[in-house]
C-alpha cells in the first residue's frame, strides 16, 4: 500500500506543478522497488515538516512513462524540485528525512536570496 501522499499523472503533472503557488517536490517511484517504498515514507514527514509550504507529489513510473522520459530519469526513486512551475535541481533520491529537509531549505533559501537580489 502506497503512502497518504498526492499521486500525480502525465496528464496532471504540468498544470498541477505550474498552478502550484509554492515549490513542488516529486518522487519518481515503482512498485517493487523498495527504496522507493522507504522513501515515501521519509516524504510524508517532509510533507508533515513543510505543511502548506511545500507541495510533496508522487509519480508511478510505470503508469506514467511520459514525464520520466522527458527529465531523462533512469534510476528510482528519483526527486524532482520544481519552483515556479519550473524544474529546477534533483534531490538526492534515497535519503532520509533530515537529508531531504537540508536540500530542500537550500533550494527554498536559494529562492529567497533570488527574490531579495530582485528587490534591491
Amino acid at each position: 500500500m502506497r503512502t497518504g501522499l498526492q499521486a500525480i499523472t502525465d496528464r496532471q503533472f504540468d498544470h498541477m506543478v505550474e498552478a502550484s503557488l509554492v515549490p513542488v517536490l516529486v518522487e519518481f517511484w515503482k512498485p517493487d522497488c523498495g527504496h522507493c517504498q522507504a522513501l515515501a515514507i521519509e516524504l510524508e514527514q517532509v510533507q508533515e515538516e513543510f505543511g502548506l509550504n511545500l507541495l510533496v507529489l508522487t509519480m508511478n513510473v510505470e503508469e506514467n512513462p511520459q514525464i520520466p522520459a522527458e527529465l531523462s530519469i533512469t534510476s528510482l526513486p528519483a526527486l524532482a524540485f520544481y519552483r515556479n512551475g519550473h524544474f529546477q535541481t534533483f534531490i538526492g533520491g534515497i535519503g532520509k528525512r533530515d537529508d531531504i529537509v537540508k536540500q530542500v531549505k537550500r533550494e527554498l533559501s536559494l529562492m529567497v536570496d533570488e527574490i531579495s537580489g530582485r528587490c534591491s
